[in-house]
């Protein structure tokens, strides 16, 4: 479907991102309760059902984009939203309220973070994702999520399933109300809006871009990437704003390695993917960022408002950049 009035392809892409929002927090809903009802624990739900919804906007717009040959916006999209995730969430949550990030996850997340976005780099350098550089990440989510639940259980203290429990029953509330069809309901609902509103923000996207004389990758990059980030930002903010730092942090770093682990892989095993419009610029801010905030966070593991304003201006600058 060929949009030529721009003022329905931008309608097409604030329905998409609703759509996707809606979509995801349905997913979650009926997933987290229906697995409760299953005896899953809360903490193996929290690793794979929560994890996935919150990827879910990148996971399906990306996926979507790379089936019909908008290989911009799906690698644009991962690239942006992870760039989004550091610079401009991490940067705004700073600003709201200081972030204080423990030294045990700064230690065991920044590297795998820091290793997943060396080797996709690496990866795109040939020109394209292909399949068995998708096989090869989708491996190393499945052993990123195995890892995650092992070191999980392997802590003494009840802490963190706590707060799996904790996050999940508040996400599944209203479950034990509801019958389990009810639930499995929800869950088809969720992915048929996920797929919907996939279809339509990249519809409306790309017709944006054809009417604005932009590439598909600088769409991806910002219009697409931001909106699928939308969902990972609110969460952050409210969490800075209550002082729980390491949930505004662990969000945005899980998001990126899910994103380029689970993601990219899934998308390159369906369709390889060329960079197509990906600049030397974006590659190097794309893995820049990890490096500036692993640098902020330094000994004092603290990111102040000085730190979190210079992010969202070095974001800023970046965007202006594209549209150069």
């Amino acid at each position: 479907m060929e949009i030529t009035q721009t003022p329905v392809a931008v309608l097409l892409i604030v329905c998409g991102l609703a759509i996707l929002t809606i979509g995801a927090e349905m997913l979650v809903r009926g997933g987290a309760s229906l697995a409760l009802r299953l005896g899953v624990t809360p903490l193996v739900i929290g690793l794979t059902i929560v994890a996935f919804g919150t990827g879910a906007p990148e996971f399906v717009v990306s996926l979507d984009a790379a089936i019909k040959g908008s290989s911009g916006i799906a690698l644009g999209n991962v690239i942006g939203s992870n760039i989004a995730n550091l610079a401009l969430i991490l940067g705004i949550a700073a600003i709201v309220r200081p972030m204080s990030v423990k030294a045990e996850i700064l230690r065991r997340e920044m590297p795998v973070l820091m290793g997943v976005t060396a080797v996709v780099c690496i990866m795109l350098y040939d020109g394209q994702l292909d399949r068995i550089d998708g096989i090869l990440l989708v491996g190393g989510g499945v052993a990123y999520t195995a890892g995650a639940y092992y070191l999980s259980r392997r802590r003494e203290s009840t802490e963190v399933e706590d707060e799996f429990g904790a996050a999940v029953g508040e996400l599944a509330e209203g479950g034990k109300k509801r019958r389990a069809i009810t639930d499995v309901v929800l869950l088809l609902i969720g992915l048929a809006a996920l797929a919907a509103g996939a279809n339509l923000l990249v519809t409306g996207a790309v017709s944006v871009a054809r009417a604005a004389g932009l590439t598909e990758a600088v769409i991806g990059l910002t219009i697409v990437a931001i909106g699928t980030s939308l969902p990972e930002l609110a969460t952050s903010v409210v969490a800075a704003y209550r002082g729980e730092s390491d949930i505004s942090f662990g969000n945005a770093i899980g998001s990126n390695v899910f994103n380029i682990l689970m993601v990219l892989g899934i998308a390159g095993v369906i369709t390889p993917i060329p960079t197509d419009g990906i600049r030397l610029l974006d590659i190097a801010v794309f893995i820049g960022s990890v490096v500036i905030v692993w640098a902020m966070l330094g000994r004092r593991f603290l990111l102040a408002r000085p730190e979190g304003a210079l992010l969202t201006f070095g974001y800023s600058a970046y965007m202006y950049s594209l549209f150069q």
